[in-house]
């Protein structure tokens, strides 16, 4: 693991959080989309994050996303944010959530599916292209 930079991880990650801010605020209605998509989405802003700040192996990182995810649902399960003193609606309340579902789980577990699949197949990471 290694400190750097990486612009365009940033700018997938600043687009990927627009779109969960999009879900969270338009398309809250859609249930699909507000109840399973964003949670789906959000293992994949939270892997475009640290990427834009470190250079870490992609089969440490990616099941590390999904520990860490679970970790915050079952916090959920416990009422964490009541318990950290924030108050319902507040954006730290919103972030960390306050009910527990293993659906959530599910998504994340798809979302960092997805995530690996998707960097299985990049060209440049399998040796298809040269650098």
């Amino acid at each position: 693991m290694k400190f750097k930079f990486n612009l365009t991880y940033f700018v997938l990650t600043v687009l990927i959080f627009l779109t969960e801010v999009l879900i969270a605020t338009k398309l809250k209605d859609i249930f699909f989309v507000r109840a399973y998509l964003g949670d789906v989405i959000v293992v994949i802003l939270l892997y475009t994050f640290v990427k834009s700040f470190v250079r870490i192996d992609d089969q440490k990182l990616i099941p590390g996303i999904l520990i860490f995810s679970c970790l915050v649902e079952f916090a959920q399960y416990f009422h964490i944010a009541e318990k950290l003193g924030f108050r319902p609606g507040s954006l730290m309340y919103i972030v960390i959530g306050n009910s527990f579902s293993w659906i959530d789980i599910l998504c994340y577990a798809i979302g960092c599916l997805i995530l690996y699949l998707i960097i299985k197949m990049n060209p440049y990471k399998t040796g298809k292209l040269h650098k």
